[in-house]
């Protein structure tokens, strides 16, 4: 069922594990995402960027084909659709177009306009019932054009956006979108800490999920982190699975290549991926 994810994260916060944020691209990617939600009873969140709604003709498209796909299946378990590092005019769109969650990302912005802009948008989403993340502190690494240095934020601007009313936060730490590279320093506990120490109840959430080791993840669930989004390492899965199905000449035997067969491998690969997170993350069985 789709909902707003303040209910899912306040119990995440409350009950000390994460819900994963599962980037979708096309059918397959929420196809796999959901089923693994409703057989894991997880809930979940399906995060769309700019980019990828641009890919998948626009967010009408994609907040119908979701809601329909939440019909069809059946699912039980909380789903929100979630807008992802969206930008002002993003925003408007995807509550116009039926989104139940969006996150307007104003880091690169002066601080005071970042606040401007998120007051605003916290006040109409209040209003229509959805959730709202805001940022402070660029993720490193770049997503959709958008290539952030990957600061640690300052714990006093992300108070002064938390008491704007958001219902989660997302602030840097040293996380990377995509691949972390071999000389990667790891999370910044220590700014982690004093961001949580300023924002009290915040629901936090850590972007760039991909490739951290199992222990800072659960290091981070401790200190106030209840979303934990992963996009990247569902792409590799989906990459390596497809590879191997036509590097082995599955494509070319009888009917191999009709697309619901050669995309299989990769809808499983993405499933088996999810599966992982959820476990890490500890929200199987918390729908």
């Amino acid at each position: 069922m789709l909902v707003s994810a303040k209910e899912m994260l306040e119990k995440a916060r409350d009950g000390k594990y994460a819900v994963g944020q599962f980037n979708i691209n096309n059918l397959e990617w929420t196809k796999s995402i959901l089923q693994v939600a409703e057989e894991m009873k997880s809930p979940v969140i399906l995060g769309v960027s700019e980019g990828a709604g641009k890919y998948m003709t626009g967010f009408k498209t994609v907040a119908a084909m979701v809601k329909a796909m939440d019909e069809e299946m059946k699912i039980s378990v909380p789903v929100a659709l979630h807008l992802d590092h969206g930008t002002y005019e993003g925003c408007y769109k995807c509550i116009k177009a039926g989104f139940t969650s969006i996150m307007f990302d104003g880091s690169h912005y002066p601080i005071d306009e970042n606040i401007d802009k998120t007051r605003e948008l916290v006040k109409i989403s209040q209003a229509m019932g959805l959730s709202i993340e805001a940022e402070v502190g660029s993720i490193g690494g770049e997503e959709d054009g958008v290539i952030g240095m990957g600061e640690c934020a300052d714990p006093n601007e992300c108070k002064q956006v938390a008491d704007l009313g958001v219902t989660m936060l997302a602030a840097g730490i040293g996380n990377i979108h995509g691949k972390y590279p071999a000389n990667w320093k790891g999370l910044s506990f220590e700014t982690l800490a004093a961001i949580k120490e300023k924002v009290g109840d915040m629901p936090l959430v850590l972007h760039g999920g991909t490739g951290i080791p199992a222990d800072m993840i659960k290091k981070a669930i401790s200190l106030g982190v209840a979303k934990i989004n992963v996009n990247t390492e569902c792409q590799l899965s989906f990459q390596e699975a497809t590879r191997k199905y036509i590097e082995a000449g599955k494509d070319l035997e009888g009917k191999g290549f009709d697309p619901r067969k050669l995309l299989a491998p990769g809808a499983e690969a993405i499933k088996q991926t999810v599966r992982e997170k959820i476990e890490l993350f500890g929200s199987a069985n918390k729908a």
